[in-house]
């Protein structure tokens, strides 16, 4: 299991230690290049690419999103109580607590731990967690009309139409296929350079409270996700899956948001990077209760 996992995270580090190394060593990076090109063209292949073909009833994929919503909802409002404990702006914890890392982090890891059925259950809680993200995300971090810069962002549309692809069980034409799998390719290896290009600035002080956020957000994350299960009466096999990828290490994408909207984003990189560090000791032990 710890090499499997290890398998899965160590990408997550590598990608970082490029883009730290990038600066170190004195080299030009275009962060806003690289964002507007993640979050315009790379977010939208990488969604469609990865729910493409996947096997969803509409039962379960409703009910297991009512759960994720509900479960992103109590996290929200649990942003007041941490921004207090941290001293921090709630703008700034915000998407940090709602977003963990359900796509590139949290579906491999429910694929090895729960098969073919567990994944299901996983791809609807990143849509969700997805479509969530880049809606309300995107009105929070607007500085114009919320509504214009909503309508102006491919990811919606990209979210809306693997939904409907989930639930009618349609395939996508096979030079579509092959073209957004080839293009969704770049999306994670640039986002975690551009987390590492981050975290090359991170002061110390920052990886105490980055520390601090981690451990209570996922204790929180843990014990919410599972309430929600016993009170929405998921399978037990859904509610293990909900556990597992709501509690996951804060997603890079919170970084790029936080870029975006330029809101401390050094200080949301370094809980990215101590939460992921940390996903190496709890998320065994997650498995190990829950599996």
């Amino acid at each position: 299991m710890l090499a499997e996992l290890f398998a899965v995270m160590a990408p997550v580090f590598v990608g970082a230690t490029i883009g730290f190394g990038w600066v170190r060593l004195g080299y030009a990076y275009p962060t806003d290049f690289v964002t507007k090109l993640v979050f315009n063209v790379g977010t939208p292949s990488l969604i469609l690419a990865s729910l493409s073909g996947a096997n969803i009833d509409a039962h379960t994929f409703g009910r297991t999103m009512l759960s994720t919503l509900a479960v992103l909802v109590i996290m929200a409002l649990a942003t007041v109580l941490m921004a207090l404990l941290l001293r921090k702006d709630w703008r700034v914890l915000l998407a940090p607590m709602m977003y963990p890392n359900t796509g590139n982090m949290g579906l491999p890891v429910a694929l090895y731990a729960f098969g073919k059925e567990g994944f299901a259950y996983a791809i609807t809680v990143m849509v969700t967690v997805a479509l969530v993200q880049f809606t309300f995300g995107v009105m929070m971090i607007s500085r114009s009309n919320p509504l214009k810069s909503l309508l102006r962002t491919p990811t919606v549309y990209s979210i809306l139409l693997s939904v409907a692809i989930l639930l009618t069980d349609t395939d996508l034409p096979r030079w579509i296929d092959n073209t957004v799998d080839l293009i969704s390719g770049f999306t994670v290896p640039l986002m975690l350079i551009t987390l590492g290009v981050s975290l090359a600035n991170i002061q110390v002080r920052s990886l105490s409270s980055g520390l601090a956020f981690s451990l209570l957000r996922t204790a929180f994350a843990v014990c919410v996700a599972f309430g929600v299960g016993w009170a929405l009466h998921l399978p037990p096999l859904a509610q293990s899956v909900l556990i597992l990828q709501m509690s996951m290490p804060v997603a890079v994408y919170n970084y790029l948001f936080a870029q975006r909207s330029r809101r401390e984003p050094a200080y949301v990189a370094s809980l990215v990077f101590c939460s992921t560090l940390l996903a190496f000791i709890y998320v065994p032990v997650l498995l190990a209760l829950f599996m």
